[in-house]
């Protein structure tokens, strides 16, 4: 049984030029093969966007609901900024 498909694409003309640009290189032995790479680094990208999501986004976003108290209000947050980075540069903001 087959285990690849042939598929017909259309791409931008820098784009296009890019996969060519690969092969030329040496880097890769085809087009497909380029397509192949970047469609599993996009892969690779959608599931570590997915596990810093769940890993991290999600545990925080839980306490924020369960301790609403701890949260910050958007004065609090730009006065924090405002002291760290007073405290980075030595130089204090004007403005409101």
């Amino acid at each position: 049984m087959r285990t690849t498909q042939p598929l017909t694409i259309t791409l931008p003309r820098d784009l296009a030029q890019m996969v060519k640009d690969k092969v030329s290189s040496g880097k890769y032995a085809s087009e497909s093969e380029v397509i192949r790479d970047g469609l599993r680094t996009l892969a690779a990208r959608d599931a570590a966007l997915d596990r810093w999501l769940l890993e991290e986004v999600v545990p925080i976003l839980e306490d924020a609901r369960a301790h609403p108290e701890r949260l910050l209000t958007a004065g609090e947050v730009r006065k924090n900024l405002s002291d760290h980075v007073r405290a980075i540069t030595g130089k204090s903001r004007s403005g409101p």
